[in-house]
């Protein structure tokens, strides 16, 4: 092992002297903009390699050349063309006019010719390259350095859609898509507020993908957008191609199998989330939007829980809660009472147990962890699946091979009923990213009701609590308001209280303005 170390310590060691010499290949271009356009056009064609779709457009202002660059396939031509190239030709006699001094004829060109809002100067061939790759228009103008960047995005972009990771009876039924753009106007559309904020980011050394930080100014504590702030801000990554990539690098604690922050498609998911003082982050490139902070009674809401009664809402999330424990437990609680404490299950009920059991070669934890891993390779096929014949593949499936399980004696009949109770408890938790974690947990929970039985789960248990007392999210306790106990919150927790209950924000938030509703 020593001389397997030293060898590579070796080999690193070389690897490192090569490194300078590659470092010293300089790039054949320069940095810099110069003010010959032909120079500049030639320097940018190195720079990004002479792509078959960047488009220079040659135009002639009296003997002044002009250039237009942009991507084919990022702009809307329709705005390039008609606000853009027939503006400049209409105006061409009055242009030459001033064609001979080029500084006037920018400052012209940004404020009278140009009919568009979104028009720029730059000064760097970085920020023009940087430009023109994310949509833009780039004008430039022989002997000028400043370069005009006009805003022309209009690429092909998936249409608004019902969020399909997010189902609902009653709600809105859009949710949000690829483009950054659209989400951001999804939020303005719900949040009227002067206030609501957008603070831009660019993530990603060479993808450079935009990054927005929203919140409501005036209820947010402040401390909280400084502190995400600060972890966006130190994401040292080539590329962040989903808001996945940000979740793990600015999270709590990346060994917890528990989510910190939470992700959804839901444009009134996240507008809620606002207004209780949270913080979203927007990702160009994805619709997943994330939600800082987030505690632990949040993966069992949802907003169908307000749209509805009281009452309605407060009996199906009391019924999340009972199917969460049953998803996390009871496969544990069969094996712990049938290996170890048959003695604590009624006597009629013992009976039949044993009944069905007759025959099985296998103990109840080998049969409990088989029809578990069979149960979630049909859930993961079901997910790759085409959707016409991914669920009834899973549900065909599941029936198929549970019916073949116990007439071939592998599994009892009462087994094949817990795996089910339990798969289809899972489906019942609104968050995805949470079942997931109980489907990991519930593992775990079988492995020590074999070893140890009741006592065995009792300790995992205690072990699991410990864990989550001790996790926050953003700073935030991740047990509130359950732990550290603040009552008045808890009209939102396993019971939702009538909305007039509803008179301040969370305590456990610290917003700046908790004031709800009025008198």
């Amino acid at each position: 092992m020593f001389g397997f170390l030293r060898r590579n310590a070796h080999f690193q060691h070389h690897e490192q002297k090569k490194r300078p010499e590659l470092d010293e290949t300089k790039e054949d271009f320069s940095p810099q903009l110069f003010l010959n356009i032909e120079k500049n056009i030639e320097n940018i064609a190195k720079m990004l390699n002479s792509p078959n779709d960047l488009v220079v457009r040659r135009l002639m202002i009296g003997h002044t050349k002009m250039a237009l660059f942009y991507f084919d396939g990022l702009i809307d031509k329709k705005s390039v063309n008609e606000f853009v190239i027939k503006n400049i030709q209409s105006e061409m006699t009055q242009l030459e006019v001033i064609a001979t001094n080029t500084e006037e004829l920018l400052k012209h060109l940004q404020n009278e010719i140009l009919s568009i809002s979104e028009v720029a100067t730059i000064h760097t061939l970085d920020d023009m390259s940087l430009a023109i790759l994310s949509g833009d228009t780039a004008l430039m103008i022989d002997g000028e350095q400043d370069v005009l960047i006009i805003g022309t995005k209009g690429w092909e972009s998936r249409s608004i859609e019902e969020p399909t990771t997010e189902a609902l009876v009653r709600g809105p039924r859009d949710g949000f898509t690829e483009n950054i753009g659209t989400n951001l106007v999804h939020l303005r559309r719900r949040i009227r507020d002067p206030n609501l904020r957008f603070e831009q980011f660019k993530v990603g050394r060479r993808s450079k993908k935009s990054l927005v930080l929203s919140y409501i100014d005036g209820i947010v504590h402040p401390q909280i957008v400084k502190e995400v702030r600060r972890r966006v801000n130190s994401i040292d990554l080539d590329d962040v191609p989903e808001s996945g990539y940000v979740e793990q690098w600015i999270e709590d604690d990346f060994l917890s199998p528990f989510p910190q922050l939470q992700n959804t498609e839901r444009p009134d998911k996240v507008s809620a989330g606002l207004m209780q003082g949270k913080v979203a982050i927007f990702l160009d490139g994805t619709p997943f939007v994330l939600l800082a902070p987030l505690t632990f009674a949040e993966t069992l809401q949802s907003p169908e829980d307000y749209y509805e009664r009281w009452y309605i809402g407060s009996l199906i999330r009391a019924l999340r809660y009972f199917c969460a424990f049953i998803a996390l437990f009871l496969p544990s609680l069969y094996v712990a009472l049938v290996s170890f404490h048959p003695g604590m299950i009624p006597s009629n009920l013992a009976f039949s147990i044993s009944s069905t059991r007759e025959g099985v070669p296998f103990p109840s934890f080998i049969e409990a962890v088989f029809m578990e891993i069979t149960m979630e390779i049909l859930r993961e096929a079901g997910i790759r699946l085409p959707k016409p014949i991914g669920q009834t593949v899973g549900i065909v499936g599941g029936l198929v091979i549970g019916e073949a399980a116990v007439s071939a004696g592998i599994v009892s009949p009462i087994m094949v009923i817990v795996v089910a109770v339990t798969a289809i408890s899972t489906f019942a938790i609104p968050f995805y990213s949470f079942a997931i974690s109980i489907r990991m947990l519930r593992f775990f929970f079988l492995i020590v009701a074999s070893i140890f039985g009741f006592y065995g789960i009792i300790l995992a248990y205690i072990i699991i609590n410990i864990h989550l007392a001790n996790l926050k999210s953003m700073g935030v306790p991740y047990t509130t308001p359950f732990a550290p106990s603040i009552y008045s919150d808890w009209k939102d927790l396993v019971i939702r209280a009538p909305l007039t209950f509803f008179t301040k924000r969370p305590q456990y938030m610290q917003t700046e303005d908790d004031k709800r509703m009025g008198e």
